[in-house]
């Protein structure tokens, strides 16, 4: 197959989980023999061709008031410009008509869209190529791709989210295939009428860990000092109010045992100022970046708080491959992940105190949190495979592809199996 990927950013600009799944994918199927080339946007004016690993990546210079993933975070009036724009850049289109006519692609697969718009659908349709969109968040509902506001997740689009998103749902009808990386995000959009004349399917993102990690909370169990020593909970994401951070750093400031906390990762300078400046209590130490298998060697229990709807949540399955159990919340894909109790527990942001709650049953109950440790890993055995992810993909692209050849010629049937 020789497939066109498309998308906002790739390495080595990675603004999340999205543009990692998205390497991990393309890499993967050229090492089985497909043909596939990238196309995301960049700083630079103009269309570049570079390679990364192998692959073939596009670069094409954004066509807005700035390029989305600088350090700096622009002011309010220009990001309202750059939302205005991206309601449906046309300008974006010539570089999807380019690469097409360059590469010939049989089929478009195309990720998170921001920069790009949808409009980058109606290039794709005008060539005749079926689409397969792959979603990672509710871009396609709301600007900031989240439905988060004012600290709480929204429940429906707001007036401004139905400005910036009107026809959206219409222009979805020419997506031949639609991809969630959870069930959630899948329903969440066809229940507000996109995709409705689409293929759906639910591919769980995967983090191929090869290596099996001892858990630090299974060692306590065996030894009388270490079972005596603080509990170590530890997150690690991006520093947030949506992501939770501040719940946390207040529930666990409450807590009415000994333990400790590791707070990983970075955000906004005005963010984690705002963290730091409450997390008084000197067992909460901020660390910074740091790599999965450290961090999570010096972790009994991690905690994923979020307060939006994660599409998914890797980080719930990275901390599970390293034998550590997770507290995280009922919100969004997580639940699809840390099922409650079998490799962590669950809590609601409605119920502030149920995150609390959730730590102080683990110190309470020693042989639980034992129980979750020896059973993360292999809960999301299945989640740890990138060849069970790939052949997912290469089904679907596969499937994608003889339906438009159907489709375009009725008479043409495919072989029975």
């Amino acid at each position: 197959m020789k497939i066109l990927f498309i998308s906002s950013l790739y390495s080595p600009h990675v603004g999340g989980g999205a543009e990692i799944i998205l390497q991990r994918t393309v890499e993967g199927l050229q090492q089985r023999g497909c043909q596939v080339s990238v196309l995301v946007t960049g700083p630079d004016a103009g269309l570049s061709t570079e390679t990364v690993n192998g692959v073939k990546v596009y670069r094409a210079g954004l066509h807005n008031f700035y390029w989305h993933f600088g350090a700096d975070r622009p002011g309010r009036l220009a990001r309202l410009g750059w939302h205005l724009r991206d309601r449906y850049n046309g300008a974006m289109r010539s570089y999807v008509k380019q690469v097409i006519k360059d590469d010939q692609p049989q089929l478009v697969v195309c990720h998170n869209l921001a920069g790009w718009s949808v409009s980058v659908w109606d290039e794709i349709t005008a060539a005749e190529l079926p689409i397969v969109q792959v979603l990672h968040d509710m871009y396609l509902m709301c600007p900031s791709a989240s439905m988060f506001k004012r600290g709480q997740c929204c429940q429906q689009q707001c007036s401004s989210c139905q400005s910036f998103r009107k026809g959206h749902d219409a222009r979805s009808a020419q997506v031949s295939a639609v991809v969630g990386v959870s069930q959630f995000i899948l329903d969440k959009l066809q229940k507000r009428g996109y995709f409705n004349a689409a293929k759906g399917y639910v591919v769980h993102n995967t983090s191929p860990y090869a290596a099996v990690y001892n858990s630090p909370s299974k060692q306590r169990q065996l030894d009388p000092v270490l079972k005596k020593a603080p509990l170590r909970f530890g997150y690690m994401g991006t520093l947030s109010e949506q992501k939770g951070v501040r719940w946390l750093i207040e529930q666990f400031q409450r807590l009415p045992f000994d333990a400790t906390l590791q707070i990983a990762g970075r955000g906004q300078a005005s963010d984690e100022a705002a963290f730091k400046a409450l997390a008084t209590s000197p067992n909460i130490s901020f660390v910074g970046y740091q790599k999965p298998e450290a961090f999570y060697s010096q972790i009994d229990v991690a905690v994923v708080p979020s307060l939006w709807n994660e599409p998914f949540g890797m980080v719930a399955v990275e901390a599970c491959a390293h034998s550590v159990p997770v507290i995280a919340s009922r919100m969004g894909g997580l639940p699809e992940i840390i099922q409650d109790p079998l490799n962590g527990l669950l809590c609601n942001p409605n119920d502030p105190d149920s995150l609390g709650h959730a730590m102080l049953r683990l110190h309470q109950q020693p042989d639980l949190l034992a129980r979750l440790s020896s059973q993360a890993r292999v809960s999301v055995a299945a989640l740890l495979s990138l060849d069970l992810m790939l052949d997912s993909y290469e089904s679907i692209f596969a499937q994608t592809l003889l339906d438009n050849i159907v489709h375009r010629d009725p008479t043409v049937l495919p072989h029975p199996v």
